[in-house]
């Protein structure tokens, strides 16, 4: 899915997403990662939602966003709340929910001024049964 968006001036916008990929200002990435308004983090080394660990929310805690957008792959999960005591005891708010919901919601807020991070898992075909 392609989407657009007006207010993205200078900051990191997904400009579309699909099975296994999403694009950040049209630069395609097929790898799980960060997204905030300044920077792309394509480096955030989760291979799967049974791999988030608690020292995966402390490394979010510490890019110091107002929320995290944690898009859970091809379907909606909840994690468990001790892997997200980081943010919590950071006054950081976490919303879980697919990666295509994150991925909108992630522009919608970016384009608020919001200082948002979508950390996003994202999903092949081989994960349709997660």
């Amino acid at each position: 899915m392609k989407l657009h968006l007006t207010q993205a001036a200078g900051n990191q916008l997904i400009t579309g997403y699909g099975e296994g990929w999403v694009e950040v200002n049209h630069i395609r990435y097929t790898e799980n990662m960060i997204v905030m308004p300044e920077a792309v983090k394509a480096d955030w080394a989760i291979g799967s939602f049974d791999d988030l660990s608690e020292a995966a929310f402390v490394q979010l805690a510490e890019l110091k966003p107002e929320v995290v957008l944690l898009g859970t792959g091809k379907t909606h999960r909840f994690i468990h709340p001790k892997l997200s005591r980081a943010l919590t005891e950071s006054g950081i708010g976490i919303e879980c929910m697919d990666t295509a919901a994150a991925c909108r919601t992630y522009n919608i807020l970016m384009a608020e001024g919001r200082n948002v991070a979508a950390a996003l898992l994202l999903y092949a075909t081989k994960d349709i049964n997660d």
